[in-house]
């Protein structure tokens, strides 16, 4: 058995699958800057509505809430993109190639 964070996995697929530990390496990543981005972008927010709030007088409460929204709105989408490279690095290791590219920009 082959420790691979919390779990552990059969010998056998871990041999058949040889970047399943840089896989995974990559997802914890991915997850942590996820978990990094909620809490940064969280208070940044509130911190800003914290200086706005003496232009404009709302209740607290109201702070929070949008805070924690623009925090986990934020924190999906940095996840997101991390998990989409980390999918893309699962290809390459398994298949040697990378998937098409789905970008909106256009490559010469």
């Amino acid at each position: 058995m082959v420790n691979l964070g919390l779990s552990r996995v059969d010998d056998a697929v871990a041999a058949k699958h040889p970047g399943l530990g840089e896989y995974a390496a990559c997802q914890s990543k991915a997850f942590v800057k996820g978990l990094f981005t909620f809490v940064t972008g969280t208070g940044a927010t509130l911190g800003l509505q914290m200086f706005i709030q003496r232009k404009f007088k709302y209740p607290f409460q109201w702070n929070v809430l949008v805070a924690l929204v623009a925090g986990s709105v934020a924190s999906y989408w940095v996840t997101r993109v991390e998990s989409q490279k980390c999918s893309n690095l699962w290809l390459f290791l398994e298949a040697g190639q990378l998937p098409a590219d789905t970008g909106t920009d256009q490559h010469s």
